[in-house]
């Protein structure tokens, strides 16, 4: 999968809502409600991420869940990345 270079990355991310770039890696919190709430929204994305073989790094502060999502294998933002984002958003509790 290529690298994508940074006209296309700052196009891609303007649609994205709520996404910042973070050096090599995208990243977004969201607001789950509790602490249940996040974990079922982490939960959420298992099937996603597995069907594209493409696992963001997550994190969980009780009510906030934060996702980092990068193409580690090479090295900074793909495609894959962006198609990621989109389906995470598709599944947030906000959305």
């Amino acid at each position: 999968m290529a690298l994508l270079g940074d006209a296309e990355i700052e196009e891609r991310m303007a649609a994205l809502d709520g996404w910042a770039r973070s050096g090599e890696a995208i990243v977004k919190a969201f607001a789950c409600g509790d602490f249940v709430g996040s974990v079922r929204f982490v939960e959420s994305l298992v099937g996603p991420a597995e069907e594209m073989g493409h696992l963001p790094d997550v994190s969980i502060s009780w009510a906030t869940v934060t996702v980092t999502i990068s193409t580690h294998s090479e090295g900074g933002l793909t495609a894959a990345d962006f198609e990621l984002a989109g389906k995470v958003d598709a599944l947030s509790p906000t959305s």
